[in-house]
């Protein structure tokens, strides 16, 4: 049977990621292509990963804040000092309803199951500093956890239908999220409560991404409309 790999990520562990419908995640060493190990766990196919430097790898060595006029630190030290002292982390999400934390560096087995969605997760993202997790799903809700622990925090309600993407502020205080009842919604990550409605497309939202700046927020639908809006 034919498989199709469904999420690629890069560490800078020096390690390849990749997802699955055949339910695994694999990890592969990048100079010499050799698979490390197999993640297994989850019961259905792999939809979304993501890793706790996803930040730092987005960003390199140039700093946001200096809007494109030069570079703060060297990429190896911004990667660092994101990842701290311990390891880097990784959640993936999938239509089994599921969420696994790892530490898929160093072992296969997974540091805890996230279980609470009741329909196919679409997407997980970790928040820029790595504290918490955010995961969208098909049940109309986004869900918060703890970013070391998986440890459930709390359930973002408003959203009427399927919940299709999410993306951090760069200050990780505020959450947006893109759905398919045609709505974006901007969240507080503080009382996890629905700061602003920002209706407008015509369609189903697929996507949406908060500008590294912070200052901004793109959203694209199947009204074949890109909006940007002002945070």
């Amino acid at each position: 049977k034919q498989w199709y790999q469904r999420r690629v990520r890069g560490s800078g562990d020096d390690l390849i990621y990749s997802a699955s419908q055949d339910r695994t995640i694999k990890v592969w060493r990048p100079s010499d292509g050799v698979l490390c190990r197999t993640l297994q766990g989850h019961g259905h196919w792999v939809n979304s990963m993501a890793l706790s430097t996803d930040y730092a790898t987005r960003i390199g060595a140039w700093d946001p804040a200096l809007q494109g006029k030069g570079q703060s630190e060297d990429a190896l030290t911004v990667y660092n000092k994101y990842k701290g002292a311990g390891e880097e982390f990784m959640v993936s999400g999938s239509d089994d309803f599921t969420l696994f934390l790892w530490h898929p560096a160093k072992s296969n087995k997974p540091v805890c199951r996230m279980t609470g969605h009741q329909q196919l997760i679409n997407q997980v993202m970790f928040s820029p500093n790595g504290r918490k997790i955010a995961s969208a799903s098909f049940d109309k809700s986004v869900k918060v956890w703890d970013g070391k622990s998986g440890k459930f925090v709390a359930t973002l309600r408003g959203h009427v239908r399927a919940v299709y993407q999410i993306s951090w502020s760069a200050d990780c205080k505020l959450l947006v999220s893109g759905s398919s009842d045609s709505t974006v919604k901007v969240w507080c990550m503080r009382t996890f409560a629905l700061l602003q409605d920002l209706p407008g497309h015509a369609d189903e939202v697929y996507t949406v991404d908060w500008s590294p700046c912070g200052t901004k927020v793109v959203s694209g639908g199947k009204d074949k409309v890109l909006k940007i809006w002002r945070a």
